[in-house]
């Protein structure tokens, strides 16, 4: 059970993915946050690593391993496909 609210997890993990920000764009790719939802972070993958086979390796052993060792074990990362940043608020 992660010991955080949401909102408490926010600017924590904004900046873990600003940490990662630099790594990701020397491919061409970036990355934005979306928002916290029960203890999930939502991403968006965006530049180069849109459609890039390489891109879940990305998310699971670059930004949730760098979330985890930052601020707790129990963190997960999703990565939200362009346009559908909306549907998140129905899960």
């Amino acid at each position: 059970m992660i010991p955080f609210s949401d909102e408490e997890l926010v600017e924590p993990v904004k900046n873990v993915i600003d940490k990662v920000r630099p790594s990701i764009a020397l491919d061409g790719g970036d990355i934005d946050f979306i928002t916290v939802k029960n203890g999930t972070v939502y991403v968006q993958l965006k530049g180069a690593c849109l459609g890039c086979a390489s891109s879940g390796s990305t998310l699971k052993y670059g930004v949730q391993r760098q979330l985890r060792m930052d601020i707790h074990p129990e963190l997960t990362v999703i990565n939200v496909p362009v346009g559908m940043e909306n549907d998140i608020e129905n899960l």
